[in-house]
């Protein structure tokens, strides 16, 4: 059944109408995805998120990319002045894409021969230099690859606004796949915010999203990446994200994952250059029978730069989680700061958590710190908030957002925290009630926050 899996994808790749200019990327990834084998469990990096079900599936070409009322309410945080380019199964949306953020980026299919150099100058790249944090989704993705989008900032320019990019999926007559792929340079001293959404409207779907995202960060550049995954329930999604960083260069991410059927994330980011640095957060919040699995790598190669990775998960029902943080010292990487924390709160005894965080170090001056922590909900903070008239189950709801807001709060963009907090304490309440205290204190914080601007 794996190797039929395998071989359905690659033809349906072969079938792809393809960009020219992309024909050497197709072509080495059909190659190396013919090769491939489908991870199971003795695969180490695979080893808790079982792919049966889902390669159990034809996954075709979608046929729906219609627009209704749920997947443009999807597309709003906030009042967040975001440019907007938005996809709906895997199909530009003319209709929810604002025209200046169409001027600010580059379709595949629609750049100038200077682009079309620039893509093929870097698309992959990141990818082959990541060795075996690379896997054969990746090889998919390139060797599927027609369409995607460049955000490339000039020299010491920067974003007005922040770029929204969507991804949103719908139901379709039969089980599809969307190979998603985003290339972002950015060119000595430029700045920019990148929003990058994974959603979907509440219709039942068998969609399989397979995103691929590099990022090139150049000298004393700076990038604040949001990386927002909230698709429906029965929704399959793999994503990569590779990030280089030059001198001075700085990459801050946020990374959140509510959890759908299978969802797996992998973060590789280099340190290739000299004084860069990274902020690496993350929250996951699978229910029901979801499965999240985060596998992060941030490689040191160089002396004198830092990074600070934070994740956080709450797994509720009988869902489950994986998280792999690894961080890699190199022999060169002298004077190097870094540090990885993963806590996890387990809401039932049958959810479940396995993490595992790394630190390999092959030099002698370095500072670094690493660390992971499991445990439920404290009895002593559940009786203070019952003793003064709180519901247990209301407690238990106030306690776990708790948990994930200092990681919100901290959020550079005011308007992504005030769409995110009423979504998350909504999912924790399920029914509004049981959040109605959190949801009230929301809204004055909001109101507040006017009244202070």
């Amino acid at each position: 059944m794996a190797e039929q899996f395998i071989q359905h994808l690659l033809e349906q790749a072969k079938n792809t109408t393809a960009l020219p200019f992309l024909a050497d990327i197709n072509q080495q990834g059909q190659q190396a995805f013919a090769r491939a084998v489908l991870p199971g469990r003795k695969t180490e990096a695979w080893k808790y998120t079982p792919l049966t079900r889902f390669s159990a599936e034809d996954y075709g070409v979608p046929e729906n990319s219609q627009l209704n009322e749920a997947l443009t309410a999807a597309t709003r945080l906030d009042d967040l002045d975001a440019a907007k380019i938005v996809f709906i199964n895997g199909t530009l949306s003319h209709e929810l894409s604002d025209a200046m953020a169409l001027d600010e980026v580059t379709l595949f299919s629609q750049a100038s021969a200077d682009q079309q150099t620039l893509i093929r100058e870097q698309l992959g790249t990141l990818i082959a230099d990541a060795g075996d944090s690379a896997h054969l989704f990746n090889d998919l993705n390139n060797a599927a690859v027609n369409e995607g989008v460049l955000l490339h900032v000039a020299k010491n320019s920067r974003l007005s606004r922040p770029l929204q990019l969507v991804q949103l999926t719908t139901s379709d007559q039969a089980a599809f796949q969307v190979n998603a792929r985003l290339l972002v340079v950015l060119e000595s001293g430029a700045e920019a915010t990148l929003i990058e959404q994974y959603d979907s409207d509440d219709e039942a779907q068998v969609s399989f999203t397979n995103a691929v995202t590099e990022i090139v960060i150049g000298d004393n550049a700076r990038l604040q990446h949001y990386r927002l995954q909230m698709m429906q329930e029965q929704a399959q999604h793999i994503g990569s994200t590779f990030v280089a960083l030059n001198r001075d260069s700085h990459y801050k991410g946020f990374h959140l994952a509510l959890g759908s059927q299978l969802t797996r994330n992998d973060v590789v980011i280099n340190h290739n250059v000299g004084g860069s640095h990274c902020e690496l957060n993350g929250v996951y919040i699978p229910q029901n029978e979801q499965l999240v699995d985060f596998h992060t790598c941030v490689e040191h190669k160089v002396a004198h730069c830092t990074s600070d990775e934070v994740f956080r998960g709450i797994m509720n029902d009988k869902a489950k989680a994986v998280f792999n943080g690894r961080i890699h010292i190199h022999p060169q990487a002298q004077k190097t700061l870094a540090e990885l924390s993963n806590k996890n709160l387990l809401l039932t005894n049958n959810a479940e958590i396995n993490t595992k965080p790394e630190l390999e170090i092959y030099a002698d001056d370095v500072k670094c710190a690493h660390g992971a922590t499991v445990a439920q909900l404290e009895e002593k903070a559940l009786f203070y908030l019952q003793s003064r008239g709180v519901s247990k189950r209301e407690a238990e709801v106030m306690l776990s957002f708790g948990f994930i807001n200092e990681l919100l709060e901290a959020l550079p963009h005011a308007a992504v925290t005030r769409t995110l907090r009423p979504l998350l304490a909504r999912r924790f309440g399920r029914d509004q009630n049981l959040s109605r205290h959190l949801l009230e204190s929301l809204d004055d914080d909001a109101r507040h926050a006017g009244e202070r601007a």
